[in-house]
């Protein structure tokens, strides 16, 4: 079948080299893509909110299968899009309606959501404008550190944890009066704080039916040592060396299932990826036990760089079978190994960067894996910068400290002007297997 990939970054680099593999995969086009995609099919001047014309794409190319990427399109409803037209409506999108995106879309809907469902989540409460007194006098109960969320979409940038109360109550007035994300700050969620570590679990479902994937952590912070500001992701691990039988066995039965049958109970369609934020929170036994801090509505980035590569089975067959509502017909094979990926970003980010810096030693790696985020190929064939978060190396190894290792080494090989990367991704999990 023709298929249809949305999205440009590293996320749907892995997704796409995935796809490519696929014996169900006649040709594959991505829109709009980035130099690395152009190696798995054909990019295409598209804007993935652009719906008429990648419905007009859609059409004239005899596309079968649509895959979203990213969570954009989703909120605005390109499920939906696709359903609603004659034309479309047997396309086979891989992703949620825009009710079922409101786990993303909406804090306070997927919070909500977690209560009607008795999903464990932290304590919360959700404010306005009108509303800013009660929401100062609920974080005078609360313990810090305080965590502001604002409701909306900002970008993987919209969530405060502030170790002061006067600082968390004029950053609740900037959020809410002075619009500091926009509108995606017109509410507020406050929630208590939990202290752990976090991981993610994603998993593929029709609606009734479901796989998980790979477990996988992500480093959001610029610094080593997780300092400084939040980016994107600075890197991944999969699995995760503590999410054990006994854990995942709580996430499904805890969170996984309870997730899924509420959305068949409050009759919400969804036929795609739920990607589940954890805190695994140490009871006083010292055992972990799994709390939900948010939902996405799509793969993560950069986590789709490490648990993609370890995925055995035929995606396209794992999406067609998500289309039709028999995803329980289907095996999930994966591979054993350990997989680190390591994201190389431009000097700068993420604050203003640079873009059109010239890559080299990409040549020089074996034995890992490139994904390309921001990236563009000049006439002349030059590689070059194109944005924050630019190339990930991932290695797939049945040690992880060697794939740690190997993927390091391969990132250091590679170079621009201002490259930088992180060091320290995966250590910390280094240091719990070797505390064990």
């Amino acid at each position: 079948m023709n298929i249809l990939l949305l999205g440009s970054g590293g996320r749907e680099h892995a997704m796409a080299a995935k796809i490519a593999e696929s014996k169900l995969c006649e040709h594959l086009f991505i829109a709009p893509g980035n130099a690395g995609t152009t190696a798995c099919g054909t990019n295409v001047n598209l804007k993935v909110e652009d719906f008429n014309g990648i419905g007009k794409f859609v059409v004239d190319n005899n596309i079968q299968m649509v895959v979203v990427g990213p969570e954009v399109p989703l909120v605005a409803g390109i499920a939906d899009y696709f359903i609603n037209n004659p034309r479309l409506k047997e396309v086979a999108v891989i992703g949620p309606s825009a009710q079922g995106a409101l786990l993303e879309g909406s804090k306070d809907f997927a919070k909500q959501f977690m209560k009607r469902h008795n999903i464990p989540t932290a304590e919360y409460k959700t404010f306005t404008s009108d509303t800013i007194p009660l929401g100062v006098a609920y974080l005078s109960t609360l313990k810090p550190p305080y965590v502001l969320k604002a409701d909306g979409l900002a970008a993987g940038k919209g969530v405060l944890i502030l170790d002061s109360f006067d600082q968390a109550c004029a950053e609740l007035d900037e959020m809410l009066n002075g619009a500091k994300f926009g509108n995606a700050s017109k509410s507020v969620v406050i929630e208590q704080y939990l202290s752990g570590v976090e991981l993610s679990v994603f998993v593929l479902t029709d609606g009734k039916h479901y796989k998980i994937l790979p477990t996988a952590k992500d480093y959001k912070r610029i610094g080593e040592g997780d300092t400084g500001l939040n980016t994107g992701g600075m890197g991944s691990i999969s699995p995760v060396p503590f999410a054990d039988k006994a854990f995942m066995h709580k996430v499904e039965h805890d969170i996984v299932m309870p997730t899924i049958k509420g959305l068949q109970k409050e009759g919400i369609p969804y036929k795609g990826f739920i990607f589940i934020g954890l805190m695994a929170v140490a009871d006083s036994e010292g055992i972990l036990n799994p709390y939900v801090i948010e939902y996405n509505v799509r793969m993560g980035d950069p986590e789709t760089e490490s648990v993609f590569p370890r995925i055995k089975s035929d995606i396209v067959q794992l999406f067609d079978a998500t289309w039709r509502g028999e995803l329980n017909m289907e095996s999930l094979d994966i591979d054993e190994r350990s997989a680190a990926c390591v994201m190389l970003v431009a000097d700068g980010y993420p604050g203003s960067y640079r873009k059109g810096d010239a890559i080299t030693g990409l040549d020089a790696i074996e034995g890992s894996l490139l994904f390309h985020a921001g990236t563009r190929r000049k006439d002349d064939g030059t590689l070059v910068t194109n944005g924050g978060r630019v190339l990930c190396v991932t290695t797939l190894s049945s040690s992880l400290p060697n794939a740690i290792l190997k993927s390091l080494q391969a990132a250091d090989n590679i170079k621009w002007r201002g490259r930088y990367f992180r060091h320290d991704i995966g250590q910390d999990l280094l240091k719990m297997v070797i505390g064990q």
